[in-house]
Formats: structure tokens, sequence, C-alpha cells
């Protein structure tokens, strides 16, 4: 175990036997070795914790919740046993790639205070771990503030190196979220704190078929919790405020419940009537749930032959 080493990452998982090993080898083969490794098990019901003690690096420090508590919990719980100057996550279904520490922590020793945050690009890997050649490319840096009311501009957990006092400042993460606490962290952070960006992918992010970021449901409550606590706010910026309810009218019409749906959908167009796709979606909407899923079809297929046709025009 370091005694003062200058980055805490922090693993939290949650029955993920599958992918723990694939994590921690990517901390372990980063080319920046001044590290401890917070794992921090949720309450695990499978092999995870017999993978994680199989390691034997002094480094690795691992953490058992009796019950499991939520990402949150577990996180908040790894950060007060961090001892680190800068922290960083990585989910346990996700993989660095060797350069990620070294890049990210050269920036915040050069740069001052005011940088709170180092983060990047990602890559999408599938379930076994292949390239899906497909990129998520944040534009935002600076005082991301006003940027990160409307949106999570910056991304997963796994791509962010962060100075501690950030967490001294702002606090620990919302237990009560059960879905888009990192994006509220990302908020409150964004307040006192720079966002630098690294425009290359330093994470490999796994999509697989079970990740709570697919639960509509879960998603639907935690962005309503969201428009909930930063209302006061989002009131002063109308286009802003409209894609809150535009984004929880489109989950609920994607579940089927276009009632709902159309509530908000409304809403959003009453607060900003200058968005073309508010109007589309409620016009879907009115014809059924099938109606719209076979419209967001359409729309996504026709979408996807305007990008194609960009980019074979780019590169003649």
């Amino acid at each position: 175990m370091l005694e003062n080493p200058d980055i805490s990452v922090i693993i939290t998982t949650y029955n993920r036997a599958n992918f723990i090993d694939r994590a921690i080898k990517s901390i372990l083969n980063q080319i920046y070795q001044d590290f401890e490794i917070i794992i921090v098990d949720d309450g695990s019901t499978d092999n995870t914790e017999e993978i994680i003690k199989g390691y034997k690096d002094k480094r690795i420090i691992y953490i058992k919740h009796k019950k499991n508590q939520g990402i949150s919990a577990a996180r908040n719980t790894g950060i007060k046993k961090s001892r680190g100057e800068y922290i960083a996550f990585l989910d346990s279904d996700d993989e660095w790639v060797p350069e990620k520490l070294s890049k990210q922590v050269k920036i915040l020793q050069n740069e001052s205070t005011e940088v709170g945050v180092v983060y990047s690009n990602l890559c999408y890997i599938d379930e076994n771990g292949k390239d899906m050649n497909k990129l998520l490319n944040p534009k935002r840096e600076g005082y991301i503030y006003k940027d990160l009311l409307g949106e999570n501009c910056v991304g997963p957990p796994s791509t962010l190196l962060i100075r501690k006092e950030c967490f001294n400042q702002v606090g620990l993460f919302d237990s009560q979220q059960d879905a888009h606490e990192d994006w509220d962290m990302w908020i409150r952070i964004a307040k006192s704190y720079k966002f630098v960006l690294i425009k290359i992918p330093l994470v490999k992010y796994r999509l697989h078929s079970n990740q709570i970021s697919k639960n509509l449901e879960v998603k639907i409550i935690a962005a309503d919790n969201i428009l909930e606590k930063y209302a006061n706010e989002l009131k002063n910026t109308r286009s802003i405020h409209s894609k809150h309810y535009f984004c929880i009218g489109n989950r609920y019409c994607h579940l089927g419940n276009t009632k709902v749906g159309q509530r908000y959908l409304v809403k959003a167009i009453l607060l900003y009537p200058l968005r073309i796709r508010y109007y589309i979606c409620l016009l879907g909407s009115l014809f059924g749930a099938k109606c719209f899923l076979g419209f967001v079809n359409i729309k996504k297929y026709l979408t996807g032959i305007l990008k194609n046709l960009l980019l074979k025009l780019k590169t003649q």
C-alpha cells in the first residue's frame, strides 16, 4: 500500500465477475504507476470477490458492502477511503488504454487549480471487448456549467480524472439518484471549476445488455430529479429548460406511455417553440406507441443515410 499515492482509482462493481478482471488489468497496465486502486464491491453475489482477491498487488484495497447500496453510495465509499491528490473512476465493465492516466495527470499537474477535471473521448466495445468502430467525441471545455445544465456533455465517469479538492468543495454523489448521478456531479463541479478535454479516446466503454443506463424508467425518474434540483437555474434559460421536458417526454413515448409523453412534449414546445423536432415527436406520438416507434426507426434510417452521404462527400 502506497502511503501517499498521486491518484486514487476507484472501481465500483456489482456482479461483474465476467468483466472485473479486464478492468483491473487495464489499470495495472498504465504507463503512470503512482496510484492506489480502491475496489468497492456493492454486495456482489457472484465470484467477483474471488477474482479480486486473486491479485496480490499491495496497491489494491478491497471493500465490500454487506448489502447493495447503489452506485453513488459505492463511489462515495471509495472517495472517503481515497488518499490521492487526484481521483479517477473506472466502472468495472469498462477499460482504459495504457496512456490514460499519464496524459491526464500531466495536465492537472501543470494547470492552475481553476482546472478541476480532465476528461477524454471514448470508444465503444461490445460485450466481448471487440471494437465497434464508434466513438463518443465531446466538444465542451472550460467553464461548461451552462452546457451541463442542458445535457451530460461530458460523458461517463470512466473518462475523468478529478482533483480531490473538488469533492471537498461540492460534496459527494447524491445517493438518491439511481441514474444520472454522474451528470449531477459534473454540474456541481462545473459551477466552480474548469474542465479540460483530451480529444482522443482513452477509455473503452463496453456496451452490453445488463446496464443501468439502458433502463428508461430509472432514467425518467432521475431526469425528473435533475429537473427539480436545478429548477431555479433552468427558469432563466428557456431553451435548456425545454430540452429536459423534451427528453423526458421522448422517453415516456419510447416506453409506450404516449399520453404522459405528450404532456412533457407540449411543455417543451411552450417553453421553446423554435425546435422542429419537438413538433415532429409530438406528431408521431398522436398515432399511438407503435406508430411512434415506427416513426422513430424511419427517422433513424433516414438520418443514417444522410450521415453516410455527407461522409462520402467529405472524402471526395
